[in-house]
């Protein structure tokens, strides 16, 4: 039996994602996973036996989400439920949750909020009502190709020349492992509502100093295309419906989308955002990839490829004195 750890969590949720989770946890101190709420009994128990074999604790599974929500052994709870499903989901948190004497420490929910902004913005109205802290369930800003040639350039070569200007970020891959998720009235549609707002995060994360707020680049402008490439023409749109029961030709969803962001920070420099995300990329498997560049350097990462490529100019000369001391304050950064 698993000792008790400081954080309980509950999955509502048994699929593709839940299960990516459980594996991810085995890095994570001081948690244990107590439950699971899924319609398929089948996926529960999978879910379960996962969870013994990776020794993350003995759940059990709950009949609801509302029970799950106002028991006392759950102190968090995972939302990876279907995207049509959220907005409820939520609400049976918060019912379950009004019946506790001690209330639960918080909601994560993995990507899309919602299937919509009316959706997104009513589930954060009853969250905040309901006076629970919240969490969105974001990776790519904490991979360390990301995190260290961050680091490297803030430290090295940002001091020397200036801030970054620009990043261009992607996450591909060849489409969805369920059915529903390729129904745009689902899923909410198609690939930008999947997986942009990975892109978004990484580029804002990347563009922003060490230290600064999150609201330090304010978005000025925002142009985005999306586009049915591939698995509307007629041999691959075949190929989704035989394999996954859903008819692009009648009615497709993105498998392509890209978007271009001007950021603007207090003194008004501009930085860029570039962002394309696919469903119809052909490789092996998941590529991510992430760019950024400066008056006198660059980085680049590509999962597919080496972790980390970094290029300091020879006009990055050693600055000892300023090196990993410099503050990124707003007061010289219109200078740079």
């Amino acid at each position: 039996q698993v000792e008790r750890m400081d954080l309980r969590i509950g999955f509502v949720g048994c699929g593709f994602n839940t299960k990516f989770h459980l594996k991810a946890l085995v890095n994570v101190r001081h948690c244990s996973v107590v439950g699971f709420v899924s319609r398929s009994a089948e996926s529960v128990q999978e879910c379960i036996n996962l969870t013994k074999e990776l020794m993350l604790g003995s759940p059990i599974r709950f009949d609801s989400v509302e029970a799950m929500a106002s028991s006392s052994d759950v102190d968090a709870i995972w939302i990876n439920s279907p995207n049509d499903h959220r907005v409820q989901c939520v609400k049976d948190i918060i019912s379950g949750n009004a019946t506790r004497k001690t209330k639960l420490k918080g909601i994560a929910c993995e990507k899309p909020l919602a299937r919509n902004v009316k959706e997104a913005e009513e589930i954060l109205q009853l969250v905040q009502t309901a006076s629970i802290k919240t969490g969105y369930l974001e990776n790519q800003v904490f991979s360390p190709s990301v995190t260290k040639g961050k680091d490297l350039l803030f430290d090295r070569a940002a001091p020397a020349s200036g801030l970054p200007y620009l990043v261009r970020a992607a996450e591909e891959h060849s489409g969805p492992h369920k059915p529903w998720f390729w129904k745009g009235d689902l899923q909410g549609g198609g690939v930008l509502n999947d997986m942009m707002c990975h892109s978004v995060e990484a580029a804002r994360f990347l563009l922003t100093p060490p230290g600064q707020p999150r609201n330090f680049l304010r978005a000025h402008s925002v142009q985005a295309t999306i586009a049915s490439l591939k698995w509307s023409q007629p041999r691959y749109a075949m190929e989704l419906h035989q394999n996954m029961g859903v008819d692009y030709t009648q009615s497709p969803s993105e498998d392509y989308a890209r978007a271009t962001i001007t950021f603007k920070d207090q003194n008004d420099r501009i930085a860029i955002a570039e962002l394309t995300t696919s469903w119809s990329f052909v490789g092996a498997g998941l590529r991510l990839t992430f760019e950024m560049l400066g008056p006198e350097y660059s980085m680049r990462a590509d999962t597919l490829r080496s972790g980390l490529e970094v290029f300091l100019s020879r006009r990055i000369v050693s600055q000892n004195s300023d090196r990993g001391k410099k503050r990124w304050g707003c007061s010289d950064m219109g200078e740079r």
